[in-house]
């Protein structure tokens, strides 16, 4: 059971910020920006990189949510949207899930 599993679960607590049928955002315990909140879709799917054509929606979904919460935290100067894919790619739990990103100004490249 990942990390995000047991947060579901309700089995480690964790700062919710958004929860609905599909998913749970949660604040990060080591935000990179001001805001930096993760959107975690309630299917366990390991990475994109493994997600089927069936998770489209539910992809989708995240996507609508995190702009939803983006626009409940302030953020229309601007924000970032991230998902990690694999260890290269800085993936450190293996549950797919979007970060949210903002209240700072964001450079490029991320690094």
């Amino acid at each position: 059971m990942t990390l995000f599993e047991k947060i579901i679960a309700r089995e480690i607590p964790a700062k919710i910020a958004h929860e609905d049928e599909l998913c749970i955002a949660i604040h990060d315990i080591q935000p990179q920006a001001p805001v930096h909140i993760l959107v975690i879709p309630k299917k366990p799917i390991p990475r994109i990189n493994e997600a089927s054509p069936a998770d489209q929606t539910l992809l989708g979904h995240l996507l609508l949510t995190a702009a939803k919460i983006a626009r409940e935290q302030n953020l229309a100067a601007g924000y970032r949207v991230v998902i990690n894919n694999g260890p290269h790619g800085g993936e450190s739990v293996p549950h797919l899930h979007v970060h949210l990103l903002g209240g700072r100004q964001l450079t490029w490249p991320p690094g």
